[in-house]
């Protein structure tokens, strides 16, 4: 690890500690060259697939947007923070365990559509409507009829 204050290539590690989580180790550290000391933080780093949309691009998965639709979906809705973190938290064990390295947002759609209709009905079908883009409602008939 380079030295902040000097640049020096060569940091002796004086404590390690793991957060109360596990899930970030934070080092501190003491230049060999200026003897300052500083801390480092070292966090696991999740590849998630690349997102190909309808026309072809691709954009990174942004847990946020996905938050937000799903939020949206959900307005008004009597169902906790901690049921929408732990549908996420499902869809993206899926992402990961699946080692793709792109998804199709069509895929990651009927992934949300499915924790929806999980956790609240009238938050799928919100989400299907615009998802789906009916054009008649016929089409939103069935929807219903089929939960």
């Amino acid at each position: 690890m380079r030295c902040p204050f000097c640049g020096h290539g060569d940091t002796q590690v004086s404590e390690t500690r793991e957060s109360d989580e596990g899930d970030v180790v934070r080092r501190r550290r003491r230049c060999q060259s200026c003897d300052k000391r500083f801390t480092t933080y070292e966090r696991a780093e999740i590849a998630l697939p690349m997102v190909v949309k309808k026309d072809g691009t691709r954009a990174d998965f942004d847990m946020g947007k996905l938050r937000a639709s799903m939020t949206l979906a959900l307005r008004k809705r009597p169902v906790s923070i901690e049921q929408i973190d732990a549908a996420l938290e499902r869809i993206q064990e899926k992402l990961l365990s699946s080692g793709a390295r792109e998804i199709p947002s069509t895929k990651l759609g009927e992934h949300v559509m499915r924790e929806l209709k999980r956790i609240d009905k009238v938050a799928y079908v919100r989400f299907a409507s615009v998802y789906r883009s009916f054009e008649d409602v016929d089409e939103f008939r069935q929807l219903i009829r089929d939960i």
